[in-house]
């Protein structure tokens, strides 16, 4: 089961990693939120403990982004 969170607007959004190729060929693991727990631009995974989830109050988007 995938991390899920409930915005202040009341809509699921889960989380989601993709593995992807920087210009420099260097790989890179992003994550975003989706409406739907499955997927075709990632696969479903849990919340990293090096990071934390930050929503935007103006629109409720949620954010990935590592602890300080």
């Amino acid at each position: 089961m995938a991390y899920s969170q409930t915005n202040s607007k009341g809509v699921q959004y889960f989380l989601h990693k993709s593995e992807v190729t920087l210009r420099g060929g260097k790989p890179q693991t992003i994550y975003f939120f989706a409406k739907k727990e499955k997927n075709d631009k990632g696969e479903p995974c849990d919340l990293p403990e090096d990071r934390i989830v930050k929503e935007n109050p103006r629109n409720g988007f949620l954010t990935v982004s590592r602890k300080k």
